[in-house]
């Protein structure tokens, strides 16, 4: 399905944002990365909590954590603006962080080389976890062709700008979300291709498991893939280490079962997957998106 073309007031727009989006990462790269985190974390700590997405983040630490003291919880709230600060102005320095260049620990880095001599297709499970943009870079950087899904900029330009600030540090494959990325990672798996999905935020439509104690919507494309094509999960995490170095963990694959209940294992495999990404969560509680709404309304509702 072609995109509808803009019109020319929404063109200009789309302009005007796309320049500021080069002005505001040229003014970063005159920084260092330690500096631009820094700078980011302390912008975030103090502008965060005064919109409107601050709410939606108290409301996910009720519904995640509703044992814990309200003044910790809100000092949680608070505190995590600073990490999605720091990530967002790392952004312009992501070629730093490809781990060969000594920023980017990597755990279990012996299980990337096995898959990458192998040749078989896996597929690679994660969150928004830290600066995530670490994920792909740590895959690509042990040498495996991999398929990375991502959700587009509605301003085709910024979206542009992405994809190239991706290619510089070696992700060169992407696949939309939606009908046509189905298509393209059915496509990258039967050329043997593993590819690599977020699993963290909710998916209307999508099967629900548990998650921090509540159903969540998750999406069940990365248990379909692994089950149609005979392969495993392969969950990894990625956690912020000071002065913006880095730490990739390259978790024990998940391994689904085949039953003969096509939907039974399905949800095996995505209330798999929420475990996963609930453990990590729970860990490093800091370190999460938490400013999206991951539960149903009625959860939400449950709160009032």
């Amino acid at each position: 399905m072609s995109t509808p073309r803009p019109t020319f007031a929404q063109d200009i727009l789309w302009r005007l944002e796309a320049a500021a989006y080069v002005v505001v990462f040229a003014l970063l790269r005159l920084m260092d990365i330690e500096t631009a985190s820094a700078l980011g974390g302390w912008l975030a700590l103090r502008l965060g909590p005064l919109t409107g997405s601050h709410r939606v983040v108290q409301r996910n630490l009720r519904l995640a954590f509703p044992d814990m003291p309200e003044a910790e919880r809100e000092a949680l709230a608070r505190a995590q603006w600073d990490n999605l600060g720091r990530s967002t102005f790392e952004l312009p320095f992501m070629e730093e962080l490809q781990p060969h260049r000594g920023r980017v620990q990597v755990v279990g880095a012996e299980r990337l080389e096995e898959i990458r001599r192998s040749g078989q297709p896996v597929v690679f499970i994660s969150g928004h976890f830290s600066n995530w943009e670490v994920m792909p870079c740590a895959i690509v950087d042990a040498g495996i062709t991999c398929q990375m899904t991502y959700r587009a900029a509605n301003n085709v330009y910024v979206d542009k700008l992405i994809r190239d600030a991706r290619a510089r540090y070696g992700v060169r494959l992407f696949a939309p979300k939606g009908s046509d990325g189905s298509r393209e990672l059915l496509a990258a798996m039967k050329r043997g291709e593993s590819v690599a999905l977020m699993n963290d935020q909710k998916f209307n439509g999508g099967v629900a498991a548990p998650f921090m104690g509540h159903l969540a919507h998750t999406a069940a494309a990365p248990s379909r893939l692994a089950l149609r094509f005979g392969t495993v999960l392969q969950p990894m995490s990625v956690e912020r280490l000071p002065k913006a170095h880095f730490r990739v963990i390259v978790h024990p694959p998940i391994v689904l079962e085949h039953t003969g209940s096509r939907n039974g294992d399905l949800e095996a495999g995505v209330a798999k997957v929420n475990a996963f990404i609930e453990a990590q969560v729970r860990a490093r509680p800091l370190e999460w998106f938490w400013v999206h709404k991951r539960w149903s309304n009625a959860a939400y509702a449950s709160l009032d």
